[in-house]
């Protein structure tokens, strides 16, 4: 009868430790999916940017991104101007362009579209500049900011010191390597 009883005491001991991890897994899974947009350590509050094809997120050393609808990361490149992607070839293996698979109607403020003259693609622009995503990214993890001359596209009032558009370079650069001017600790690329 000893044995027995020792039996389903270990029975009844296994069975709420299980249930116990399962319920504080669940609980915790859930509070790390809860939003973690406005309130982070977030050092400029733009608007969010949420839409179908763009939405706001926040890294809590890089501030507010956008991203696409499934939380990747996406970018812009100096080497371009408003409307005109200049990367091509080995540079689009590695920052691929955010392309338009859908219809291009009704799009959302500040959203459009570029045809590209490389490949006949539709990318997708925000306030103009083309957008890319990095190819070791995951949604919710950039890794690509400020490597070769990528910067991660900012919501409009986020924007004003990292990821504005080149001033200057905008009609030269098609041929240009984005290597000209911060190659600070990044890998170089050839393109």
């Amino acid at each position: 009868m000893k044995k027995s009883s020792s039996i389903i005491i270990g029975i009844i001991v296994v069975v709420v430790v299980v249930a116990g991890g399962y319920a504080l897994f669940h609980k915790s899974g859930k509070s790390t999916v809860s939003k973690s947009t406005p309130s982070s350590a977030n050092t400029s509050s733009a608007p969010a940017v949420n839409n179908s094809v763009l939405t706001t997120k926040t890294d809590p050393s890089l501030g507010q991104y956008l991203a696409d609808p499934s939380g990747k990361p996406l970018y812009t490149y100096k080497g371009d101007s408003s409307g005109v992607s200049n990367c091509s070839g080995s540079c689009l293996a590695t920052w691929p362009a955010y392309q338009d698979t859908g219809s291009t109607a009704n799009l959302p403020a500040g959203v459009s579209t570029i045809k590209r003259s490389d490949n006949g693609q539709v990318q997708y622009t925000y306030n103009g500049m083309p957008l890319y995503y990095f190819i070791t990214d995951s949604a919710g993890h950039p890794t690509g900011n400020g490597v070769e001359n990528f910067q991660l596209a900012k919501p409009a009032a986020a924007s004003s010191s990292s990821s504005s558009p080149p001033s200057s370079s905008s009609s030269s650069s098609s041929s240009t390597p984005p290597s000209s001017s911060s190659n600070s600790s990044s890998p170089s690329y050839s393109y």
